[in-house]
């Protein structure tokens, strides 16, 4: 195709392709390893660390500028996808053809893992092309007009990968259509088809830009001085505390509120079944979290970051205390549903404030790669406090664990204050007041 090609030909499958490997890798892993009846501890610990290539791809992105193409990094990387997705399917239906029981899981796991993690670094490099092919291939007009459509497709994307993908996959073995771990070895050969497919296609749609073309070797000059420009900004500690702590008990959540939804009800758990899951956390969690988003996106521009955040900050901590009455009262599916729909929904809230805080702090000339910089910071957050979760849980169990949790996520009150301090903040908040008077 030629370099005219609309870009509603290539802008939803762009972005579907993109969004489809982080949920996999961070989320359904986590939804494979508990259904082969891995320990928490175990799944929590080596899971998280499949965070670790979003922290690190600003330290690799000055690569993707300087060699080749973004279009041609981006085909790379979905092909790679797909070779990791069919490696997983093939160790997962070897597992299930060649051994009984509990027998060889510890290769499986091993071989899985190390799958997920090879496709993680394909998924952050993905994800660098992919953006910087977005800023490449479409006018200034355009990229206004579509930023809108690739967020859609990108939210899309996570809601059919750990909602409906996740369902279909739970009623494969739920309703004796196949028997388990058949069920994920279908999920995985389809998702290994799928990335080809996205491949081929992409190969042929894709216009090729005349500006998409490595750098020059400059960029690794510019790459230490957007480093050195970050950590010596006034309030640099403030800011390093808010991104850090702000979701901390969001964090430790995350791994365990799936297990915790999944796991038997003679361990303390809810005992849900995997379509079950699907729908409750994947389909309608993640709508919870979109509506957040949308929402708290309108809010934050009409009232602005320092009149939004203390509400925000309630509805992303005070919720976390619906995990106590789930474990003790453990109710119906309904009420289930309407909690967890409801937690969500002020995460989604909570998160656009911490989006707009890192946007209003990384200014200037560096502004992009500061942004990648709070992110990769961001992910961090995410990582640590994921790895030792399980061990809580393990010695807490869910309830006292729950408990636990609710308590610290109120540190989010201790450092809100802190952005009233932030003389960064402060001046660009100004400026867009400014700017949209």
């Amino acid at each position: 195709m030629n370099k005219t090609t609309s870009p509603w030909g290539f802008i939803p499958t762009l972005y579907l392709a993109e969004g489809f490997p982080y949920i996999i890798i961070n989320t359904v892993s986590v939804l494979l390893y508990a259904d082969l009846g891995l320990p928490n501890d175990k799944i929590t610990w080596w899971t998280s660390w499949l965070y670790l290539p979003w922290i690190l791809k600003m330290f690799w992105s000055p690569l993707v500028d300087a060699r080749s193409t973004k279009r041609r990094w981006l085909l790379a990387a979905q092909i790679v996808l797909s070779g990791v997705f069919l490696g997983i399917a093939a160790v997962l239906g070897f597992q299930a053809f060649i051994y009984a029981g509990q027998s060889g899981l510890q290769t499986t796991f091993t071989l899985t893992l190390f799958g997920f993690f090879f496709g993680a670094f394909a998924s952050a490099t993905l994800d660098i092309a992919t953006d910087g092919y977005y800023l490449l291939a479409l006018t200034p007009k355009d990229q206004s007009l579509f930023v809108g459509v690739r967020t859609i497709f990108y939210r899309l994307a996570m809601i059919l990968g750990s909602g409906v993908f996740i369902s279909a996959t739970g009623a494969l073995a739920e309703r004796g259509m196949v028997t388990k771990p058949y069920n994920w070895v279908c999920l995985f050969g389809f998702l290994g088809l799928l990335f080809l497919a996205f491949a081929v296609f992409h190969t042929h749609i894709l216009p090729r830009p005349e500006q998409d073309i490595p750098v020059s070797s400059s960029t690794t000059t510019a790459w230490k001085e957007a480093f050195a420009t970050y950590f010596t900004q006034q309030n640099i500690i403030y800011i390093l505390l808010f991104i850090l702590i702000y979701r901390f008990g969001e964090a430790l959540l995350d791994k365990i509120v799936p297990l915790f939804l999944l796991k038997p009800t003679a361990e303390g758990a809810l005992g849900l079944s995997m379509e079950t899951f699907g729908w409750i956390k994947g389909t309608l969690g993640l709508g919870g979290i979109i509506a957040g988003n949308l929402l708290g996106g309108w809010l934050l521009g009409k009232y602005g970051f320092k009149k939004c955040i203390w509400p925000f900050a309630c509805l992303l901590v005070l919720p976390n205390f619906f995990y106590v009455y789930l474990a003790v009262a453990k109710p119906g599916i309904p009420v289930i549903a309407t909690l967890i729909t409801l937690e969500n929904f002020g995460y989604g809230l909570a998160m656009m404030a911490l989006t707009v805080f890192i946007m209003y702090v990384s200014q200037g000339a560096y502004k992009t790669s500061h942004y990648a910089i709070s992110t990769g910071i961001m992910a961090l957050g995410m990582m640590v406090p994921s790895m030792i979760s399980g061990k809580m849980q393990m010695t807490l169990g869910y309830e006292q664990f729950f408990w636990v949790t609710a308590f610290i996520s109120l540190l989010s009150f201790a450092v809100v204050p802190l952005c009233f301090k932030i003389k960064t903040l402060e001046e660009t908040e100004q400026r867009f007041k400014q700017d949209k008077q």
